[in-house]
C-alpha cells in the first residue's frame, strides 16, 4: 500500500508568499503544510509536535525579525541563538543546549562566469529531539532532493530521526558546493583552451574572477567541514551514534572539495603565468623583428649619411656612376646581414 501524503496549504490568498513549510512524516505517512509567515507564527508551535513523527520546519525568508524573534523566544530558544541567526557566521560554532543544538553555515549556488562573487546565503539549523528547523536568509531552493526523498519515501530518510534529516540537508548543501566547483572547473577549461591562441586582454581578469570564487568557496566549505567534525564527535541525545558515520562521510566530502579547490587554484595560477609568458614571448618576437630591421638599416644609414654631408671636397661625388655604386654596396651589405641573421637562426619564429 503506497504511503499517505497530504499537502495542506494556508487558507490565505495565493498571492501571499508561503515562505514557511512544515513536513511531518513517519514510515507510513507524510503531511506537508505551506503557510505564510504570519499564519505559521500563529498556528505552529515546535514544542507541541507529535513525538511519533519527525518534523521539518523551514523558513525561506527571515527578514521580518520583529515577527520571528518573539516566536522563537516564546518557544524557549535562547536569545543568543536568535542573535546568531541574524549575525553572519565568522567561525564554525556548534551550540549545545539542553533541549536543542544550533549552528549556522553558508550555502553556495553557481553564478555566471563574469561574476566575481558566489551566490551564497547563511542557513541556520536548530535540531531538537524529533524536529529540525532550518532558517534561510532568502528564498532559494537547496533541498529539492530532500523533499523528494521525504514525499516519495526514497532511501531510509522516513525510517530515521531528525539527525539523519540534518545529515541529508547538509549533504544537499555539499552537493551545491560540488555544483559550484564543477561550474568553475568548466570555465577554467574554456579559459585553458583560449589562453594559447587568444590575445584577449581580459583573460587575466577572467582568471582572477575564478580565483576569487574559489577563495570564497573555500571560506564557506571549511566551516561546514568543522561542523561535520563536531557533529561526528558530539555526544548528545539528539544525535544517534549509529548516524555518526554519515557526518564522517560529510567531512570527507568537504575535504575532497577543499583538495579540488586547491588543485584548481594552482591550475589558475599556472594559467596566469602561462598567459604572461605567451604575451612576453609575443613581445619578444616583435622586438626581435624591430631589432633586425634596425640592425640592417644602421650601416645603410651610416653610408647614406656620409655621402649626404655638405662638404665640397668629397672625391666620390664626381664619379659618374657613384650613385649606382653606392646603391649596390648598400644592397650587398643588407643581403649579407640578412643572410648572417638567417644562419644564426634569429629569423626563425620561436615557440613555447
Amino acid at each position: 500500500m503506497p504511503p499517505k501524503t497530504e499537502d495542506i496549504e494556508s487558507p490565505r490568498k495565493n498571492s501571499l508568499k508561503k515562505t514557511c513549510q512544515l513536513y511531518c512524516y513517519d514510515h507510513e505517512t507524510v503531511e506537508v503544510y505551506k503557510d505564510t509567515l504570519s499564519d505559521f507564527l500563529t498556528i505552529r508551535n515546535p514544542l507541541n509536535l507529535s513525538d511519533k513523527k519527525v518534523h521539518w520546519i523551514n523558513f525561506h525568508d527571515i527578514k521580518e525579525r520583529e515577527k520571528i524573534e518573539p516566536f522563537l523566544l516564546a518557544n524557549s530558544y535562547h536569545r543568543l541563538t536568535i542573535e546568531d541567526i541574524y549575525t553572519k557566521a565568522k567561525r564554525p560554532k556548534l551550540e549545545e543546549y539542553d533541549n536543542y543544538l544550533f549552528f549556522s553555515i553558508r550555502s553556495a549556488l553557481p553564478t555566471s562566469a563574469e561574476s566575481t562573487k558566489l551566490n551564497q546565503e547563511q542557513i541556520s539549523f536548530i535540531l531538537g529531539r524529533n524536529y529540525l528547523i532550518s532558517l534561510q536568509e532568502k528564498k532559494s531552493d537547496h533541498f529539492t532532493d530532500v523533499r523528494d526523498r521525504i514525499i516519495n519515501r526514497k532511501g531510509v530518510i522516513r525510517d530515521k530521526g531528525s539527525d539523519f534529516l540534518l545529515y541529508r540537508m547538509l549533504d544537499a548543501v555539499v552537493d551545491n558546493y560540488f555544483e559550484v566547483l564543477e561550474d568553475i572547473s568548466k570555465v577554467i577549461e574554456k579559459l585553458d583552451d583560449q589562453i594559447a591562441e587568444s590575445s584577449d586582454p581580459n583573460l587575466p581578469k577572467k582568471i582572477e574572477f575564478q580565483k576569487r570564487k574559489l577563495f570564497q568557496l573555500r571560506k564557506i566549505v571549511i566551516p561546514l567541514r568543522d561542523i561535520a567534525m563536531l557533529l561526528e564527535a558530539a555526544n548528545h541525545n539528539f544525535l544517534s551514534k549509529e548516524n555518526h558515520h554519515y557526518f564522517a562521510d560529510l567531512r570527507e566530502n568537504c575535504l575532497g572539495i577543499l583538495d579540488e579547490i586547491d588543485s584548481n587554484k594552482s591550475l589558475l595560477e599556472g594559467m596566469a603565468s602561462l598567459y604572461y609568458a605567451i604575451q612576453s614571448q609575443k613581445m619578444n618576437e616583435i622586438m626581435k623583428v624591430l631589432t633586425i630591421v634596425s640592425a640592417v638599416f644602421i650601416p645603410l644609414t651610416f653610408m647614406a649619411g656620409i655621402y649626404g654631408m655638405n662638404f665640397e671636397n668629397i672625391p666620390e661625388l664626381g664619379f659618374t656612376y657613384g650613385y649606382f655604386i653606392l646603391l649596390g654596396m648598400m644592397a650587398i651589405v643588407a643581403i649579407a646581414m640578412v643572410f648572417y641573421f638567417f644562419r644564426k637562426g634569429w629569423l626563425k619564429k620561436s615557440r613555447l
